[in-house]
């Protein structure tokens, strides 16, 4: 790119981010913290300084462009300019929650199960790459290896734009660990991102329409067994929705945790019902449906990983495997 393209570029970016707006939600945001009040509730104050943090990085952004280009370090300001679009990307309205991200075993047995818990792995080794925090809420785990499904609540900057893209199955080839006869398995899982929606007014929950069920966390026996109906089952009677939370000790947390989970089942099924009436236009909600292949995972008869729409591939799956997923993410956030 030559240094009048950069410049435009940089430019059309300023204009889009729009700085004096950005100063204004600094101002507000510091005189929210000024508060006494304002770390009476934590995890909302937590939340409020990443944002400013955030929105400072933006501000800091920006104004080093301009400095950059005064002084003619072209490869600086691409640097800088390619992390500022990503914020251009993330600026639709749940994409700084947190999220909510499920992980299913596909048909398929133990390799299906296995597959699962590779992808979980992955998803940790790339959580805490980003210095994400993240907590298991519910978890089964496979008879003989693996997982059957896994529910984790994801904490960070932007965590539910940069995970959106990741929706739907993920398809793996390799030899099979788990037959005598070591024969090439193909295995699926599906993935589910959620935003975890905090406001009451955007999905309003009637006591009257939960019907809850307590019983005893599934154990692998020893001295970890449950002795007390700490886990929990949670009925949406209008629309059948079930949700189950059982990894903490406590049934309280466990409540917080389902219902956590069954707010942002509820978004995603408004979501979907209203994307039905609006076919057909670019960045609507897709759901979580194993007809909906995104991604393969070749590790034989060849060593490849391919993003089934965005066309980004590697002939590296163990780094991919290992939590690299930037040049995966980065694509799909400009295809969304």
């Amino acid at each position: 790119m030559t240094p009048e393209e950069l410049k435009k570029k940089a430019f059309s970016i300023i204009e889009k981010i729009d700085v004096s707006k950005k100063k204004d939600q600094v101002k507000n945001l510091e005189f929210e913290s000024s508060n006494p009040s304002f770390w009476e509730d934590q995890e909302n104050a937590r939340k409020k300084m990443m944002e400013l943090a955030s929105i400072q990085k933006e501000i800091e952004n920006v104004e080093m462009i301009d400095l950059l280009l005064e002084e003619e370090e072209y490869e600086e300001v691409e640097k800088v300019l390619k992390e500022l679009e990503v914020y251009l990307y993330l600026s639709r309205p749940h994409d700084n929650y947190a999220a909510i991200v499920t992980i299913h075993a596909g048909q398929g047995g133990t390799d299906a199960m296995d597959w699962a818990e590779m992808l979980y792995r992955m998803y940790i080794r790339f959580f805490q790459r980003m210095g994400w925090t993240y907590e298991v809420i519910d978890e089964n785990k496979g008879e003989e290896a693996g997982i059957k499904n896994v529910t984790l609540l994801v904490e960070g900057q932007y965590v539910y734009g940069k995970l959106r893209g990741e929706v739907g199955t993920h398809r793996l080839v390799r030899l099979s660990p788990f037959n005598s006869a070591h024969l090439r398995q193909t295995s699926f899982a599906l993935v589910e991102v959620l935003p975890q929606i905090e406001n009451a007014v955007e999905v309003i929950i009637s006591e009257d329409d939960l019907e809850w069920e307590f019983y005893r966390a599934s154990s692998h026996g020893g001295q970890n067994v449950q002795k007390v109906s700490s886990a929990v089952r949670l009925k949406h009677k209008p629309t059948g929705i079930i949700v189950t939370c059982q990894t903490e000790r406590y049934q309280g947390q466990n409540r917080e945790y389902a219902l956590k989970l069954l707010r942002a089942k509820l978004w995603a099924k408004k979501e979907e019902d209203e994307a039905k009436i609006k076919q057909g236009l670019k960045g609507e909600y897709v759901p979580a449906s194993w007809g909906n292949q995104i991604r393969s995972y070749v590790l034989h008869p060849y060593k490849m990983v391919k993003d089934l729409r965005t066309e980004v591939e590697t002939s590296s799956p163990e780094r991919v495997l290992d939590g690299e997923l930037d040049e995966f993410i980065d694509a799909e956030m400009k295809e969304i």
